[in-house]
């Protein structure tokens, strides 16, 4: 493996308090992994060569043992493709079977916490998970104001202590009396979901020019999943990615998130992301794009692609505008993430921004997970009506 692939890895001496030799390796793995899309074995020969130049493990345990104690720890597990024979010297089952590694169900979750830990901090579940709209009625958690019974308030929300400490009040003691006046109603605010579709530009361009954009907006994918499970069980998060065309994928899958050589069909992920949307009941809908290059493919109706990679294309930039608009009409705010700083494309994106009435970050990599993860706060508080 060549030594200049290995840009972005910093190590240094330090080592924990009490660390184990696995707790050392493991939280190394973990980033390896992600940067891998999944690899089990690249980020192993990885892990191995760091080994090599950074002493990282010892005669007492080495990296052997440590995939060995990711099995017995259920991080890992071996397949074996019964249809590929083991020839001489290879090792295989008892069928001659040879056998993969993959990585568990157990280290996606693993990684996606981390992910979540490393953008967007260390955030404690709460109970229902969902956030406040600000307006009092008849909703479903209690905010200890107390107010007369009015009709059609649901008895449940009925302060039994304070309306029989009235009835005593205005009836006296001497025999019992409730009626309609003596009520008292503890008021409850309504508690409203949001229904969220993050678009990921899987584009060539997301690892050209020496620089892996990729991962971290894989990461701010796998923390914001995270983030919404955890904390807002309720919300709704539905992923999608685009290239040539626009597909969903499934939360577990994030950690095996790869670019292709795919043109930018911008316009295919907004579709997507909108009849995703359109499905949802929820009343509050946004779009998050994390992009760094231009519009540049559409799909015509006859399946042929039209694609123009010189400059920003007018036939192309204007169907985008016009999804933009169809997206305001269904008060479905799109907030882009530029991964860039070409002045051309921050001009676009100025424009498409003002056909949406949504929002624009134009960013590096630094603190693109910080940026979503206020703008997911923002955006619940100021449309929750």
């Amino acid at each position: 493996m060549a030594m200049n692939t290995r840009k972005g890895f910093r190590f240094s001496t330090y080592e924990a308090p009490g660390q184990t030799p696995f707790d050392k390796l493991f939280d190394i793995f973990q980033e390896l992994i992600t940067h891998t899309s999944g690899d089990f074995d690249e980020a192993i020969d990885w892990l191995r060569e760091l080994d090599k130049e950074y002493e990282l493990t010892d005669d007492e345990y080495t990296i052997d043992d440590f995939i060995e104690e990711l099995k017995a720890k259920g991080y890992i597990q071996e397949e074996f493709d019964d249809n590929a024979a083991g020839g001489e010297g290879e090792e295989g089952d008892e069928n001659g079977g040879k056998g993969n590694i993959s990585i568990t169900a157990k280290m996606e979750r693993l990684i996606r916490q981390r992910a979540l830990d490393q953008i967007f901090g260390k955030i404690k579940r709460s109970g229902s998970g969902n956030h406040k709209t600000g307006k009092s009625g008849q909703g479903d958690e209690h905010t200890g104001d107390l107010r007369e019974y009015r009709y059609g308030d649901g008895l449940e929300h009925i302060s039994m202590t304070e309306s029989l400490k009235n009835a005593q009040i205005n009836h006296g003691m001497g025999s019992f009396t409730l009626n309609e006046d003596d009520l008292v109603v503890e008021d409850t605010q309504h508690k409203a979901q949001m229904s969220t579709v993050l678009m990921i530009d899987i584009s060539h361009s997301m690892i050209l020019y020496g620089e892996d954009r990729i991962t971290p907006a894989k990461k701010v994918a796998m923390a914001l999943a995270e983030l919404i499970t955890t904390r807002y069980p309720k919300d709704t998060l539905d992923i999608l990615v685009f290239g040539n065309d626009a597909w969903p994928i499934p939360i577990k899958d994030l950690p095996y998130l790869k670019v292709g050589p795919y043109h930018t069909n911008t316009v295919a992920g907004l579709q997507l992301a909108m009849d995703m949307l359109r499905r949802k009941r929820n009343t509050n809908k946004q779009i998050f794009m994390i992009t760094d290059g231009k519009p540049s493919c559409l799909r015509l109706p006859d399946g042929t692609y039209y694609k123009n990679s010189v400059g920003l294309d007018d036939y192309i930039v204007e169907k985008c505008y016009n999804m933009a608009r169809q997206a305001r009409k269904l008060h479905i705010p799109i907030t882009t993430f530029m991964i860039a700083q070409d002045a051309y494309l921050m001009q676009f994106i100025r424009h498409f921004t003002e056909a949406n009435k949504g929002k624009a970050f134009f960013t590096g990599l630094q603190g693109l997970g910080e940026m979503i993860f206020e703008d997911y706060e923002t955006n619940r508080k100021k449309r929750l009506k």
